[in-house]
């Protein structure tokens, strides 16, 4: 018989509104225990991190109905979410400082190196679950 896990799965949201970056990202962070809610463009973004409360957002700057940074902003915003850790993704590798700005706990520039991206995710759920 194996052990039951004592933490709860870490919940990821992903906001890209390219299927293959979805799946790309998701390869990258593994399945190391993480639950995986996916957003194809801002306004579902904002409606699945309200009804999902993940530990981690994955989101790109480009997106259809709302821009990543609005939606970043807009998160900042939220008593809810003012501490969820991001990690902006974008192909305009001289929006980091916007992003940054807007409240991005990481730029990862596209493409990325899937090693890079997975590294920043564990780097801020372990910051997270030290802070709990």
């Amino acid at each position: 018989m194996t052990a039951i896990a004592e933490t709860a799965a870490k919940t990821v949201l992903i906001c890209e509104d390219d299927p293959n970056l979805r799946t790309l990202v998701r390869l990258a962070l593994g399945d190391d225990g993480y639950r995986f809610f996916e957003a194809p463009d801002g306004p579902s973004a904002l409606a699945l991190a309200r009804r999902t409360q993940p530990d981690l957002i994955v989101l790109d700057l480009m997106l259809p109905g709302r821009s990543g940074l609005d939606v970043l902003r807009e998160l900042r915003n939220a008593r809810d979410f003012a501490e969820t850790p991001v990690i902006v993704i974008s192909a305009w590798s001289d929006s980091d400082e916007a992003a940054v700005q807007a409240g991005a706990d990481r730029f990862v520039a596209k493409p990325f190196d899937p090693d890079e991206l997975r590294d920043a995710a564990i780097a801020l759920l372990e910051d997270d679950s030290a802070n709990e």
